[in-house]
């Protein structure tokens, strides 16, 4: 039997992308309510409250909410629904001290390995988060970020250390993020990011070792500040 309009399915394109589009608008302010605190550490997400709150159904709020689990801003707890995921702060800097050292080993490795392909690849990815800087836009600029660094990671010739580096950049999604959305920071941190590419496009892997290492240096002082702002000590 052919189809026919009563036959045909009463969920359009437009809705799909409709939905699509609120789940996106729903996820900026998601985002925003953590970076800003309005959801503390380890809370639960109550997905009917803040679908009343948001005036929305639940699927936009579960969508959301799924794309930042991806990100790291939010970790599933199966049975329990989503929580907004946090270390604390002496976590925080162990891990962080942990992942300056590798990243600076993997910016090494790379510097004495990489191919003309792979610097074009990251100086295009630089390249963008220029343009995204210059917006402003932490919610576009963070992505692109986190692509450059799983580029070094996975350029860098050795799957150990990036296994190693990888598992340590998600445990710190949340202070990363923070850090990038307090103040005028992304072109200091793309900046940062361009110091690092010159050094491994030049094969100079001193140079590049210094550069990887101080990025993620500099990324903990960042983060330091940003949580010093939020206190409520200092508000």
């Amino acid at each position: 039997m052919s189809d026919s309009p009563a036959d045909a399915p009463s969920f359009s394109p437009i809705d799909f992308l409709r939905t699509r589009s609120l789940a996106n608008v729903v996820q900026a302010e998601i985002e925003r309510m953590i970076v800003e605190g309005e959801f503390t550490p380890n809370e639960r997400i109550n997905e009917n409250a803040l679908a009343q709150r948001l005036g929305v159904s639940r699927g936009p709020i579960r969508e959301a909410c799924s794309a930042l689990a991806a990100l790291g801003l939010i970790q599933i707890i199966p049975n329990r629904g989503f929580f907004v995921r946090e270390l604390s702060e002496s976590e925080a800097r162990e891990v962080s001290e942990a992942r300056a050292g590798v990243f600076a080993c993997m910016a090494m490795l790379l510097a004495e390995r990489i191919t003309e392909p792979e610097v074009a690849k990251l100086r295009a990815l630089v390249d963008r988060m220029d343009e995204l800087a210059r917006l402003g836009e932490v919610s576009q600029y963070y992505p692109v970020n986190l692509e450059f660094h799983s580029e070094v990671a996975r350029m860098c010739g050795n799957a150990r250390l990036a296994q190693i580096y990888l598992s340590l950049a998600r445990e710190l999604h949340i202070q990363r993020y923070r850090a990038l959305s307090s103040g005028d920071v992304l072109d200091v941190s793309n900046a940062e990011h361009r110091a690092l590419l010159d050094a491994v496009a030049a094969h100079d892997a001193a140079r590049a070792f210094a550069a990887g290492r101080a990025h993620i240096v500099n990324g903990m002082q960042r983060t330091h500040r940003a949580a010093l702002a939020r206190s409520p000590a200092k508000r």
